[in-house]
């Protein structure tokens, strides 16, 4: 059998489904996963999504749609991970390119399952972004989540959708997509985590790293992204939730409005009005600022000193873990860097890794004696 499931926002929403894909499945049905090559600047130096023309190396599964062999490789400079989770990973990655808009994903999703004839479809979200309204204040990244949601209502084909990780993304908490969660479908458990262990060592997901460390067993508050979001790691992090679609694009005020919409200027546009912003403009702004920045080598001595600082100013903070996105941001360094920093961390801190989370070292009390 042949299950289909679309990752809502790409990126670590792909991986994450693999790992779906073994807890519900197991290794009797085949998985493809569609997923956008969005890899944010850590990994991809130009902003916005990558479409089929950027890769070399692909391979047409539809006429609509194309799928990310181990052997494609994007054309520099940009960058992408889904040829090294092809590699990695039992499934097919087959790709969505949002450039004509919410027609073009409906189409391309459409002509896929089509030719597929999939036994069920899946559509994962991390963390629940994708129940938001569009203005509220922590939100950070719904314009592809918005895509999606409304290529997957349109869609003639019962597709189920599903949030796993709620508050995860660190941009709505939990009490704020409560209400529209239904049954839970899966919890996810340490033995869930082997899917995918391998690739949580490199790939730089955030809100997939806490999900799979919840699923193990860490609990605390953890500081994510350049702008430190805390969230917590709770026993309801690592559940998968079953939500009504059509519940979700009534709540979803940029679903509904980019449903017609044939490029992605225009969903851009709609986004900019509804939500006050898009994230592709401020992937833009934050490339010309990284360009500017002076590469700097990765120096060990100073590292550590950085580190100390940024660990006791977030145990202050109420903290207990960091992502190594977030530590290679907040000591300045470049995304190309964060691999470096982390084995650097890793093989000497050892006692700190909390797999694939960083956890902030307790502080040294003195005692009074001394």
């Amino acid at each position: 059998m042949t299950r289909l499931i679309v990752a809502a926002g790409g990126g670590g929403d792909a991986v994450a489904a693999s790992m779906l894909h073994a807890a519900l499945y197991g290794d009797e049905d085949q998985a493809v996963i569609l997923t956008y090559a969005w890899d944010r600047l850590l990994i991809d130096p130009l902003p916005g999504p990558r479409r089929p023309a950027d890769f070399t190396g692909l391979e047409r599964l539809t006429p609509a749609v194309w799928a990310v062999p181990a052997q494609a490789r994007p054309i520099a400079p940009a960058g992408s991970t889904l040829p090294r989770l092809a590699a990695e990973l039992p499934h097919t990655f087959a790709l969505l390119d949002p450039y004509q808009g919410a027609e073009g994903l409906t189409h391309q999703l459409e002509d896929l399952v089509s030719h597929l004839e999939p036994q069920s479809i899946d559509f994962l979200d991390v963390g629940g972004d994708i129940l938001a309204r569009g203005d509220e204040p922590t939100l950070k990244s719904p314009l592809a989540d918005a895509l999606t949601l409304a290529a997957c209502c349109q869609v003639n084909a019962p597709v189920r959708l599903l949030v796993a990780g709620p508050g995860l993304d660190g941009e709505l908490l939990p009490e704020e997509v409560a209400d529209m969660l239904g049954l839970v479908v899966h919890t996810f458990a340490a033995r869930d985590v082997d899917a995918i262990s391998s690739v949580l060592e490199w790939h730089p997901s955030e809100a997939t790293a806490l999900l799979a460390a919840t699923a193990r067993g860490v609990r605390g508050t953890c500081e994510i992204r350049d702008a430190g979001l805390p969230v917590p790691l709770t026993d309801d992090s690592p559940t998968v939730h079953e939500v009504d679609l059509d519940d979700a694009v009534s709540r979803n005020q940029l679903a509904r409005a980019i449903m017609a919409t044939a490029h992605l200027d225009e969903a851009e546009a709609h986004s900019r009005e509804i939500c006050g912003y898009s994230e592709i403009d401020y992937e833009r702004n934050k490339a010309l600022w990284l360009k500017e920045q002076q590469p700097t080598k990765l120096d060990p001595a100073a590292i550590w000193a950085q580190l100390d600082q940024f660990e006791a100013e977030a145990r202050v903070r109420g903290i207990t873990h960091t992502t190594f996105r977030r530590i290679t941001e907040a000591l300045n360094l470049s995304g190309l860097q964060r691999n470096d920093l982390r084995q650097l961390l890793i093989s000497s801190r050892p006692e700190q890794y909390d797999a694939p989370l960083w956890r902030i070292q307790m502080q040294c009390l003195v005692p009074a004696d001394a």
